[in-house]
C-alpha cells in the first residue's frame, strides 16, 4: 500500500497550481528554498518559480493586506501564516476587508485569496504555537473555511481553493496530520470509506466500520481529529458497535445534509472538533442537526472539544488538555447508554 502523506498531497498541489495557473503567487515568512517553510509546503517552490514565491516580513497583517489587494487586480495568492496561532495578528484584513470586500461593492470584484495555516497542537510548541483557532472565523459572512481530513484528498481540496474559488478561502493544515498517510475509498479493509458528495468541490467523506444494516451512532468531525479514528473505529467494531463518521472538508458553509441523513437513521450523534470546548463548531452542528431531527434523536446530542485553558508544552500535561481518542470513546458510549 502506498505512502502518500497529507504533506505530499499539500505540495504536488502547490507545484500543480503555479504550474497550470499564471495567476498564483505565493507569499509567507521563510519559505524560500532550502528551508521551504515551517512544515516544507512548500519545498522546491522557489527553486521552481522563484519570480511568483515570495518571502516576507514578519508581519501577518501586511503579508494578508498585500495579497488583499494582489486578489483585487485579479491574482490569486496563496498566503501561508507559518503558525495558525499568528492568524490573529492578520484578523482585520480577513474579517473587515477580503471577507467584505464583494458584498460591499455589489459583487463587481472578488477576493480569490486563499490563507494556508497549520493549526493544532500535539507536539510540544506551548500555549501560542498549540492552539486551533478556526472557530474565531466561524460565522464570518462570505468566507470559506476549510480543514480536510486524512480522507480527503487534501491537495485537491487546495487546489479547488486556489484556481477556482471566488471567496477568500481559510485552509485549516493540522499539524499532526503532515506526516499521515491519507486513507482513501477501496484502500482500507477495516473501514468502509466513501465521498457523500462527490460534485463538490471540498467534499464530505464518509467512513463506516460496518458493511451492512445502520449505524448505532454517528460521530463528526473533521481535520486534526481524523487522525484518531481508524484505531478508534477498528476497536469499536470489535465490540460489535456500528459508528459512521461524517467528515466535512468544509467547515463554513456548514454542509448538513450528510450530517442529518445519517443522524436520523442512528438517532445518536457524538460531535467532536480540535478546538476548545464552547461557542464553536460542535455548538453549531449540534443545533442544526436538532432543528432538522429533534425528537427523533434517542438521546443528547454528546460534544467533545478541548479543555478550557492554555495548552502546555509538557507532553502529558498536553495530552490532558486536547482531544484524545479516549475522550471520543467515552462521549459514544454516553450516547449509546
Amino acid at each position: 500500500m502506498s505512502e502518500f502523506l497529507y504533506l505530499h498531497s499539500l505540495q504536488q498541489a502547490m507545484h500543480r497550481i503555479l504550474a497550470e495557473d499564471e495567476r498564483a503567487v505565493v507569499l509567507g515568512e521563510d519559505i524560500l528554498d532550502p528551508y521551504g517553510g515551517a512544515f516544507k509546503v512548500t519545498s522546491g517552490l522557489s527553486t521552481r518559480f522563484p519570480e511568483r514565491v515570495w518571502t516576507t516580513p514578519i508581519s501577518e497583517a501586511a503579508i494578508v493586506g498585500i495579497a488583499n489587494g494582489m486578489a483585487l487586480r485579479g491574482l490569486h495568492p496563496v498566503v501561508e501564516i507559518m503558525f495558525g496561532d499568528f492568524i490573529t495578528l492578520a484578523a482585520d484584513q480577513i474579517v473587515n476587508h477580503a471577507a467584505k470586500f464583494a458584498a460591499m461593492y455589489n459583487n463587481r470584484v472578488s477576493v480569490p485569496l486563499v490563507i494556508r495555516t497549520p493549526m493544532g497542537g500535539g507536539r510540544g510548541y506551548g500555549p501560542t504555537h498549540s492552539q486551533s483557532l478556526e472557530k474565531l472565523f466561524l460565522g464570518v459572512p462570505h468566507l470559506t473555511v476549510i480543514a480536510p481530513s486524512l480522507f480527503h484528498d487534501p491537495g485537491e481540496c487546495l487546489y479547488q481553493a486556489v484556481v477556482r474559488d471566488p471567496t477568500p478561502v481559510l485552509f485549516i493544515e493540522h499539524k499532526l496530520l503532515y506526516p499521515t498517510r491519507l486513507l482513501r475509498p477501496g484502500e482500507h479493509t477495516a473501514l468502509r470509506i466513501e465521498t457523500w458528495d462527490t460534485a463538490t468541490a471540498y467534499p464530505t467523506m464518509l467512513v463506516h466500520n460496518y458493511e451492512r444494516g445502520e449505524p448505532d451512532v454517528v460521530l463528526i468531525t473533521y481535520g486534526g481529529t481524523s487522525r484518531l479514528l481508524p484505531e478508534l473505529l477498528r476497536d469499536l467494531r470489535d465490540e460489535e458497535i456500528r459508528v459512521s463518521a461524517v467528515l466535512p472538508a468544509l467547515l463554513q458553509p456548514l454542509p448538513i445534509e450528510a450530517m442529518v441523513e445519517l443522524a436520523g437513521r442512528a438517532g445518536r450523534v457524538v460531535v467532536v472538533e480540535d478546538g476548545v470546548e464552547g461557542f464553536g463548531w460542535s455548538s453549531e452542528v449540534a443545533v442544526r442537526v436538532y432543528e432538522r431531527l429533534g425528537k427523533a434523536l434517542h438521546a443528547p446530542i454528546a460534544r467533545v472539544a478541548a479543555r478550557p485553558t492554555v495548552i502546555p508544552a509538557s507532553a502529558l500535561l498536553e495530552a490532558e488538555v486536547l482531544v484524545g481518542r479516549d475522550d471520543i470513546e467515552q462521549a459514544i458510549w454516553q450516547v449509546l447508554y
